[in-house]
């Protein structure tokens, strides 16, 4: 089917219900638009794993503090529904904020612990808002498989979590980060980056495979590892920290020793541009409790 586009919720709502009634199964990528290399991938998944690809372009006000770039955010509906009608979405949600956000917001949903650590401790507020808005595409768009990128590993276990403490009939499934050829991994805020911060950004991923090698190489001490991730980054000098963890890649607590299933973390800000990233690493085949992945 031709790419369709629909900004209103009881208008997406008829069209799903009418196609999984015949027996359509739903695949669904939520964004922020600005669409790149790696939203292309998640929504490649979806062609693959579903009859019918929805996907949304939202830039979600509650998840920016006062103080972060909500209004400066990039935007370009017309290349972005481009590069969806090229991925095979058959349907590109494009709601108002006046349509999602019809009055002042009184329920907003919350996940405890995965979301106190790291970027929830950098951004109070972030999590609770990507929750918020998440539930609220996940109960318009109805039960489907949901695709996202494990760029945003920490965002990834919030929504598996809130998925599984809310019975929610969505599947969500997990896809590899996309790099550009240096490593840096694709996000729109690396539109923000100048020539010498673009230049420098890969520092990031580098770090964080060294700290990978570092438990390979047999350290089981978290300080340890977070100090080689550390070390890698001070070379940097564009480069400013705001944290480089390795965790349980499932409670997202730091295990002593160092086993199961983990994941390195790191956000660090290039001038305009605050980038995440992560790897995974696996520590004697054991599994730690309620991974989000084993990648």
């Amino acid at each position: 089917m031709p790419l369709t586009t629909i900004e209103s919720i009881a208008a997406l709502r008829a069209l799903l219900d009418a196609r999984r009634a015949a027996g359509a199964s739903v695949g669904f990528v939520p964004t922020m638009g600005y669409l790149h290399a790696g939203h292309a991938s998640l929504m490649g998944a979806a062609s693959n794993g579903a009859d019918v690809v929805v996907a949304s372009v939202f830039v979600n006000p509650l998840q920016f503090a006062p103080t972060e770039d909500l209004e400066a955010y990039p935007r370009d509906l017309a290349r972005d529904t481009a590069l969806a009608e090229e991925c095979g979405v058959d349907v590109l949600f494009v709601p108002s904020v006046e349509e999602m956000y019809p009055e002042a917001v009184r329920t907003t949903v919350s996940v405890s612990g995965v979301s106190t650590v790291l970027e929830g401790r950098a951004r109070p507020t972030h999590f609770d808002g990507v929750a918020t808005v998440v539930a609220k595409l996940f109960a318009i768009v109805g039960p489907c498989r949901a695709y996202f990128g494990e760029k945003d590993f920490q965002q990834l276990a919030v929504i598996r979590q809130m998925v599984r403490d809310l019975s929610i009939p969505v599947e969500v499934v997990g896809c590899p980060t996309v790099r550009e050829p240096d490593g840096l991994a694709m996000s729109s805020r690396n539109a923000y980056l100048t020539p010498e911060e673009r230049a420098a950004a890969p520092v990031v991923h580098d770090a964080l495979e060294q700290g990978r090698l570092t438990v390979l190489d047999g350290a089981r001490d978290a300080a340890t590892v977070r100090a080689v991730m550390l070390a890698r980054l001070a070379e940097e000098p564009l480069g400013v920290v705001d944290y480089a963890e390795v965790v349980d890649a499932g409670t997202f607590e730091v295990p002593d020793p160092l086993q199961g299933t983990l994941r390195l973390l790191a956000a660090v800000r290039f001038g305009r541009a605050r980038l995440i990233d992560n790897v995974g690493v696996e520590v004697g085949g054991a599994l730690a409790s309620n991974p989000v992945d084993s990648a």
